[in-house]
């Protein structure tokens, strides 16, 4: 009995001790990945600001070429981050982003060309290729841009419909709330011009009156009343209900 309980404890130690393992590797290489993160970010940060020093401040060659390595820069990361950011909501973007990882191949490759040409010492010769490199980092920056004007374009359309479809949702909505029946006042007996009935027959006399017409509407009113004169003030306005009105709470009893 008490080897056994030994041997299950040994295993719980052991379970611990690998969780323990794991979980710190884990850890350790989460912190690598964001260390890395954080060098790459640092390390394009001070490039793009040397480019943009080496574009305003130099002349010639040096200058073109620094140009040139900014505007390629800037596009690929600008549509890189606009299909990376629209890719969760959109699953045709992966098509797109696939493309784009194919023209940011031809990219990196133009960038470190670009790059080594910034070290040759011979720049006449440098100057002399300067046309075919302009002409190939137009034609890469010029698709770049075109797949993220498309991307942003089907975004804003989406956009742009989804609210339409939720303001005509809307404007239904609020059209059934205000719509409701109100109650028509009743009309008085006796006060209305021909489909009124007099109490008096015409040509008769003012004292006479029809032969039962007052006697039998008092027997109605009794009989409806339960023998009680019929009530000679107006109706009490908390029995008239309303659409909008709340029901009124059942009382509670104990």
């Amino acid at each position: 009995m008490e080897a056994a309980i030994i041997t299950i404890m040994a295993l719980l130690f052991l379970s611990f001790v690998a969780l323990g393992v794991y979980a710190t590797v884990k850890t350790v290489k989460a912190a690598k990945r964001g260390v890395d993160r954080t060098i790459d970010q640092a390390r394009r940060t001070v490039e793009d600001t040397t480019l943009r020093a080496k574009s305003f401040g130099q002349t010639g060659t040096a200058g073109e070429l620094a140009r040139l390595r900014l505007s390629l820069r800037t596009s690929m990361r600008a549509t890189q981050e606009a299909l990376q950011a629209g890719v969760g909501e959109d699953a045709s973007l992966k098509e797109s982003l696939e493309l784009f990882h194919r023209l940011s191949a031809h990219g990196l490759e133009l960038d470190e060309d670009l790059k080594r040409l910034e070290r040759e010492p011979d720049r006449s010769w440098v100057a002399g290729q300067l046309t075919e490199l302009t002409a190939r980092t137009e034609r890469i920056t010029s698709s770049a841009d075109a797949l993220r004007r498309a991307a942003r374009e089907r975004a804003l359309r989406f956009a742009e419909d989804d609210l339409s479809s939720l303001s005509a949702q809307i404007d239904v909505e609020a059209g059934a709330l205000r719509h409701w029946t109100t109650t028509d006042p009743e009309t008085t007996p006796g006060t209305s011009g021909t489909g009124g009935v007099s109490g008096t027959v015409p040509g008769a006399a003012s004292g006479s009156s029809v032969p039962g017409g007052q006697g039998a509407a008092s027997g109605s009113s009794r009989s409806a009343a339960g023998g009680e004169p019929p009530a000679i003030t107006a109706p009490d306005p908390r029995l008239t209900s309303y659409p909008w009105e709340k029901s009124a709470r059942p009382e509670t009893t104990t």
